[in-house]
């Protein structure tokens, strides 16, 4: 089984709810950089790439999503359909993002900051990196 799922708590009264996403707490590593997807068309696919040494959690803020896991033997989709819950997303696991629905907010939270030398994003070496 690929998908590592964290479950938050909620809290909340009749005034409304919150959770909370704690580095090294809740979320399993200090978090460096957050980014946020929002407003993808129906049909198209992010991500496509995994990365070397990076670990990430996503979350849907709002709405749903759809994200293959892949490690180079096994694949498996995990739909994303609340904001209590955080996918972890190791080093070295291949992941595309798809079938958003509309208003879905996906934001993810990053060990470390931006490096494009930690992307791979050719599918045939991401394989053959795995062997």
């Amino acid at each position: 089984m690929l998908k590592n799922i964290i479950k938050f708590r909620e809290m909340g009264d009749d005034q409304g709810w919150l959770v909370a996403l704690e580095a090294e707490h809740n979320v399993p590593f200090p978090v460096r950089r957050v980014y946020y997807i929002y407003g993808t068309r129906p049909g198209v696919h992010r991500g496509r790439h995994a990365h070397r040494k990076l670990r990430q959690v996503a979350v849907c803020l709002n709405g749903a999503c759809t994200i293959l896991l892949d490690d180079g033997r096994q694949r498996e989709e995990v739909r994303l359909t609340g904001n209590t819950e955080g996918l972890v997303l190791d080093p070295m696991i291949w992941h595309e993002m798809y079938d958003f629905s509309p208003g879905c907010v996906l934001i993810v939270l990053a060990d470390d900051w931006y490096d494009e030398a930690d992307y791979i994003r050719d599918y045939a070496l991401f394989k053959e990196l795995c062997r």
